[in-house]
Parts: C-alpha cells; structure tokens; sequence
C-alpha cells in the first residue's frame, strides 16, 4: 500500500499568475473559454481590440491551469494546449502556473476535475443557490492537494491519460456502430415496404380518410383551462410512432371552451407548421383522448386503412412529403394542407396492412434493443474514467500501481 501524499497548498504548488494584455483597436484576438464538465477549452470567434474595448484580458500560455471563477465549482477546469499559445482569457480565468518540480497540470486538472477536488472548488465558490457561485482567489490560493512525488504524479497521469483515449475511441466506435445499425434498419424497412407494396394502386391521401381535425391554443391567461388530466400535444412531443402522454395538459373545461377539442384515439397525428418541416414530416398515431395545438392536424382514416400503416407510409415517404413543404417570406415552415391531402400513397388489402405493420413494429423492436444495449454501453463508458479517479485519489495511488 503506498503512503498517503502529503498536502501542499495550491499557492505553494501551482501560484496565480496574471499577463495583462494592453488592447489595440486594429488588432484581432483569439478568446478562449471553458467548458464545464471537464469537457475542454473552447475557442471563440476572433474579436477585434475595438469589440474588447475596456474589458480586462489576459494571455494564455501553455501549460497553464486553467478555472473559470464563475463555473469553477462544476468542473470548469482545463490545461492549456499549444493550441492556446497566443489566445486570451477575460478576468474571470485564473491562469495558475504549476512548479514543475512539484506539480503535474494534467494531475491537478484530473483532481479538480472530480470527486474531492470538485468539493474543494465548491466549498471555495461561496454564493447564492443554484449556479451563482464564484470561485476566491483566495480560497483557491488555500486549497490543499494531496501530490505524491512529481515521478509518481506523471505515472499517473500517462495510465489516466491513456484510459481516456481508448474510452474516447471506444465511444466513437459506439457511435459509428449505432449509425450504422438505424441506417440498415431504415434500408431494411424501406426495403422490405417496396416489395410489398410493388403492385400496390396509389391514392390522395384525402380520399383515405374520414376527416381532418386541427386544434388550438386555450387562453393562457385561464388557468382553469390548464394542468388538467388531457394530454395537449404540440409539434414538440412529436418524438414517437405512438403518444399516449404529452409535456403540456388541459382541462376538460378547456376542450369544451376553446379551439383544442378532444380526439379519439387512432387518429394519425402530423405536424404541418414549424421549423421541424425543414427536414422532417413526423406523424404519430395517437393511444389515448387528447387535444393538439394548431400547428398539427389529426387525420382520421377509413375503415379499410389502419392507422399504424398510415403512420408507416408516411414515415416511409418523408423525404418526398417534406420536399413539398412552403416556406414563408420568414423562413417559417408550412405545409399546404390541399397538397398534402393529393399526396399519393399505396393502398394494399388489410390483411396484407396487417403484415406489413407487424414486419415493421418487429424489425422496430429489434432496434429499440439495439439502441438500449447502445444506450447501456455508453453510460458504462462515460460511467468508466470518473471511477478510475475516484479510486485513484481514494486509495492515494495504490489503484494507480495496480494498473
């Protein structure tokens, strides 16, 4: 078992070090800031001398220890890179310098980072509730750091260095799986409807169905119209083939006095105005009585054609249907309710809607699978390197020897 470190004060190990830069109107600067989290440095918009105007900046150097005094305490913490060489950062980074003799900056980043060392700038950031805290210059000039001998620290940091790699190239792969996993499975269900539906005649979709119902927006200034038991559904719920809930909910006083009127269930619910048009035409079958705002249109279809397969057909033909969506003087989306009700459509028999439906809802399944396996591999990994920390500085270095 290694021996518990000694403390040493981050004014001791890692001072504060200002390099005030005088601002010139004509020259360009290139800001940084940081991310909270431990998430990096990011690099700003270049800015002007006359945009900066009086404000108070400072050069960053590589190497330097960086803290946002106003995020500090959530992680707003990072090593400058030589991508930084040349950047600067307003008053609120502190640019601590590490004696190299002492102190690792990447071992610091990792302890302020997480675990204690969150605590730690926590405690030092006093302020109101939620995120109004500031970090002391003096408080942080106090801090005690436990640091094993300067070797040790960057044994450590190589062997955490190194995790953070491969996690990173694990968590690409991840990605890259999971993007290509709903690619064939989009392929695979647009293959599979082609087929099926090959000797298909098409109809309007208008002559699919028995009505089309819009919706409406009770008065906010009633709140005897809101937070009722009645799902209201808008464009932003609009995430799922099915909805039986929504964010927002009315009363039953609302649907009776307003414009948002009660639908049944198995009325195909579509977007036709917004900004989601822009790329995408979502439609979802609704599971239980609810009300839509006007942005949204109910499409209650025939007998002969099931709601499900309907919600399918126009999932499968979303690149066409949002080709002809109108755009506004504004930019703002819309799609004209005549040309979607002449869009065309397969119109297979019921019993061959039945198949298609059930190959589909099948093959979905096996996706949602995917993605949640997907889903717990990735809260593994980004579960995996605040662990390995927290036993590091837990057992002050014998986890480190381990590895």
């Amino acid at each position: 078992m290694t021996a518990r470190w000694p403390s040493r004060s981050m004014a001791e190990v890692a001072p504060l070090v200002r390099r005030p830069v005088r601002v010139e109107a004509g020259i360009t600067y290139r800001e940084i800031g940081i991310r909270s989290f431990a998430k990096g440095i990011l690099h700003k918009t270049p800015i002007t001398g006359l945009e900066i105007g009086d404000k108070r900046v400072f050069a960053i150097e590589p190497g330097d220890l960086l803290f946002n005094i106003v995020f500090a305490w959530e992680g707003a913490v990072a090593v400058a890179s030589f991508a930084e060489r040349g950047t600067i950062g307003s008053h609120r980074f502190l640019t601590c310098v590490p004696n190299p003799d002492l102190a690792d900056a990447r071992f610091l980043f990792y302890w302020f980072s997480h675990g204690r060392g969150r605590e730690q700038l926590l405690r030092a950031s006093p302020g109101g509730a939620g995120r109004n805290r500031t970090l002391g210059v003096d408080k942080l000039a106090a801090i005690e750091v436990p640091l094993p001998p300067i070797e040790e620290q960057s044994l450590i940091v190589a062997m955490i260095d190194s995790l953070e790699t491969k996690i990173s190239e694990a968590q690409q792969l991840r990605r890259e799986a999971e993007a290509q996993a709903i690619l064939l499975g989009s392929r695979g269900a647009a293959h599979l409807v082609d087929r099926a539906l090959a000797s298909c005649h098409r109809k309007p979709l208008g002559d699919l169905l028995v009505a089309v119902r819009g919706g409406g927006t009770p008065s906010k200034s009633e709140p005897r119209y809101w937070d009722g038991a009645i799902p209201w559904i808008t464009p932003k719920d609009m995430k799922r083939r099915e909805l039986s809930s929504s964010l927002l909910h009315i009363t039953h006083d609302a649907v009776q006095e307003s414009a948002a009127k009660l639908l049944q269930p198995g009325a195909v619910l579509v977007v036709v105005r917004g900004m989601i048009l822009a790329h995408t035409f979502p439609s979802a079958v609704l599971r239980c009585p609810a009300a839509i705002n006007q942005d949204m249109k109910a499409l209650v279809p025939i007998p002969d054609i099931l709601p499900e397969f309907l919600c399918s057909m126009l999932w499968g033909h979303n690149g066409k249907l949002v080709e002809q969506v109108d755009r506004s003087s504004h930019d703002t989306r819309k799609f004209d309710l005549d040309k979607l009700l002449s869009f065309e459509l397969p119109v297979p028999s019921i019993d061959e809607q039945h198949r298609i439906v059930a190959n589909l809802s099948a093959m979905q399944a096996q996706m949602g699978t995917l993605r949640a396996m997907q889903q717990e591999t990735a809260s593994e990994l980004d579960a995996l390197l605040p662990a390995v920390l927290e036993g590091v500085f837990r057992n002050q270095g014998s986890v480190a020897i381990a590895a």
